[in-house]
């Protein structure tokens, strides 16, 4: 059996895998597989009729919100977000935390004037800035609630009288939120979601069409919305998944239920990397994300060995990125803790093995 810690596509229920897996075969015993249903078919209509309804189920979308399900992942709202929201003569501000939020930075320089209110660059991004101040004037203060490099979490949304644009590629569905912080919202799918192919976007309506723009149609999030996210050919299979792992998670008793056992599993990895005289991690303590762990040995050169180590138990995904280094456990919504207690037993086995 194999315990996935990667970071990148996300581990999924495996009854979601076997719906998954059928309906490529034979799609609600249409005789049909779900690859080659038609976007307009009745069929798919209730597939993301019923995906925008869990969605505002499960994470309480007030009515005034559009649910939109888009393509070209959370890169392409780096530039959709400004294109929308961002008046010509206006300017943005930023939160700096990590290599995604810089790329959206980059992106939103491109369409006008960006203000980056704190950066905690300097430091290697292990914690997040908490004294800045958020220009009034501008038309909206972006951030990244969870970082996945660096392993820093954002919990509370931020003060802002502009309206709150965040990234949630990581943590979406993680975690209770109050939807009515934000003016706009967006995660790609595949972190706790779905597979890739998929971007959710949550947007307060009214905070559209008032940049004067003359946008290109696939680019506003108004047509999309008019449209039903059925503007253009949606990716079917990817949101047929997400329709699938959102049944899951309401029928695990709902965001209340899986935060409860996120929190459970983070807490159980970070007592033993503060406890194992081998492990540290690298986030600020009070800063540290529930959905990915990051951690180093003050001895590197036992690193390559543990990695081997892990992976002869089954567990896979570990070695963490270059600009930290070390490991790296991500531990999304389908991860179960029998995993994290695998990962702690492994820890501390090794720990014994090379013990002075």
């Amino acid at each position: 059996m194999k315990h996935n810690f990667g970071a990148g596509p996300c581990i999924l229920p495996q009854e979601v895998f076997k719906e998954a897996s059928q309906a490529i075969i034979d799609f609600n015993n249409s005789g049909l597989s779900i690859l080659e249903i038609s976007h307009r078919s009745k069929a798919f209509e209730a597939v993301i009729e019923e995906a925008e309804l869990l969605v505002r189920e499960l994470l309480s979308v007030p009515e005034n919100y559009s649910v939109l399900f888009l393509q070209g992942g959370a890169s392409q709202q780096f530039a959709m977000v400004p294109m929308n929201l961002l008046p010509h003569a206006g300017k943005a501000a930023y939160l700096d935390t990590g290599t995604w939020a810089t790329k959206a930075i980059k992106e939103a320089q491109k369409l006008g004037t960006i203000q980056v209110v704190a950066s905690s660059k300097e430091g290697n991004y292990t914690f997040i800035p908490k004294k800045y101040e958020v220009p009034s004037d501008a038309a909206y203060f972006h951030y990244t609630s969870n970082n996945t490099i660096y392993g820093t979490e954002l919990f509370e949304a931020p003060s802002s009288v502009p309206p709150l644009v965040c990234d949630m590629s990581s943590d979406v569905l993680s975690r209770k939120i109050n939807v009515a912080d934000y003016g706009l919202i967006y995660a790609g799918a595949q972190k706790n979601m779905g597979p890739a192919g998929v971007t959710l976007v949550i947007v307060k309506n009214d905070i559209l069409g008032k940049t004067g723009k003359d946008l290109p149609a696939i680019f506003d999030y108004r047509k999309h919305a008019e449209a039903g996210s059925l503007y253009n050919t949606p990716p079917v299979y990817a949101i047929y998944v997400s329709l699938l792992n959102l049944r899951w998670l309401r029928s695990k008793g709902g965001i209340e239920e899986i935060e409860r056992e996120n929190i459970i599993k983070a807490r159980t990895l970070y007592e033993e990397i503060d406890r194992n005289p081998l492990f540290r991690g690298t986030a600020n303590a009070e800063d540290r994300s529930r959905m990915n762990v990051t951690f180093v040995m003050d001895n590197s050169d036992l690193e390559k060995d543990f990695l081997v180590f892990a992976e002869e138990r089954g567990l896979v995904g570990l070695k963490g990125h270059r600009s930290v280094g070390g490991f790296r456990a991500s531990i999304y919504n389908a991860l179960p803790i029998t995993s994290i207690n695998i990962l702690v037993d492994t820890m501390q086995e090794f720990a014994e093995k090379h013990a002075k």
